[in-house]
């Protein structure tokens, strides 16, 4: 902000335009200061200063709900570039003959789980299909799960007995996604049915000891969803807290539209959105909650 009053005293004193020009532009980055401050300042949940594991399944619809998927993941590690944060795929399951069946991956960064767990939910496609020959419009979904990568939970007990430990081969083609290994680990926690997987580790060892990892995580998310339905119950609020609604609209085709339908914010340039530019999104969610 001092080289704010700097440019204006300069520009009282000789008249150039480029200092109005300078200042301008310093204008600019102290708004955006302030603004990333605001943001920061609402990161205040149990969670959110933690690494995020993002889940995405393709929903109904074959090739076309795949490479919507695929687009999703695209969308994600160019957001975590310009972000600064760092991905790493934990498992992978190709789509049929183009795309994603569905990813797992981490990303690690400051606040990264504070700021993605916007991004849960279902997410919705609407565009002339690429695969139909007819060129008519289909709409695709995906599911996005997002969840703090939790290494161990104090209060969150695993038992030995209650686990179902399988290995088998990697399943990907490798290349962009993942490195194929013979030492995939799928768990899957008996009592609550939930199935975590990892297979690009280097050893089944390592596989293992992520794919807890990922199981503490979803058994603290479920408890925290949990206790959230009985005060919800407690309070008497009719809204239902559940995850997979529908949450944001991405339209390509007769016109182009992103529309957050939590909070309504919305941005016509799709091409955008899709190389990355979700942070408004993001911050508008959290300005929400």
């Amino acid at each position: 902000m001092n080289d704010c009053y700097t440019l204006i005293e300069m520009i009282e004193e000789s008249g150039d335009s480029e200092f109005e020009k300078e200042l301008e532009a310093s204008l600019q980055a102290f708004s955006g200061a302030v603004e990333k401050a605001k943001i920061d300042n609402l990161l205040s949940g149990k969670y959110d200063a933690y690494d995020a594991i993002i889940t995405l399944h393709a929903g109904a619809g074959g090739t076309e709900a795949q490479d919507w998927t695929d687009m999703l993941y695209r969308m994600y590690g160019m957001y975590s570039e310009k972000n600064g944060f760092k991905i790493k795929v934990l498992d992978v399951l190709d789509g049929d003959e183009a795309g994603l069946k569905g990813i797992t991956f981490e990303v690690s960064g400051t606040n990264a789980y504070g700021y993605l767990k916007a991004e849960n939910g279902v997410h919705r496609l609407v565009r002339i299909s690429p695969f139909d020959s007819n060129a008519r419009r289909h709409t695709s979904f995906a599911s996005v799960e997002v969840m703090p990568k939790i290494e161990d939970a104090p209060d969150i007990e695993i038992r030995t007995e209650d686990l179902k430990i399988d290995t088998y081969r990697a399943s990907g083609a490798g290349g962009q996604h993942i490195n194929k290994t013979d030492s995939a680990v799928r768990i899957t926690h008996i009592p609550t049915g939930i199935v975590v997987a990892c297979q690009t580790e280097r050893s089944q060892v390592q596989n293992k000891e992520t794919a807890m990892s990922m199981l503490y995580s979803k058994l603290v998310e479920k408890q925290e969803s949990e206790e959230m339905e009985k005060l919800a119950e407690i309070r008497g609020e009719i809204k239902k807290i559940e995850w997979g609604s529908q949450i944001r609209s991405y339209v390509f085709c007769p016109y182009t539209l992103v529309k957050d339908h939590r909070t309504g914010y919305e941005d016509s340039d799709v091409n955008g959105v899709m190389n990355g530019n979700i942070q408004e999104f993001i911050n508008e969610y959290l300005k929400k909650i």
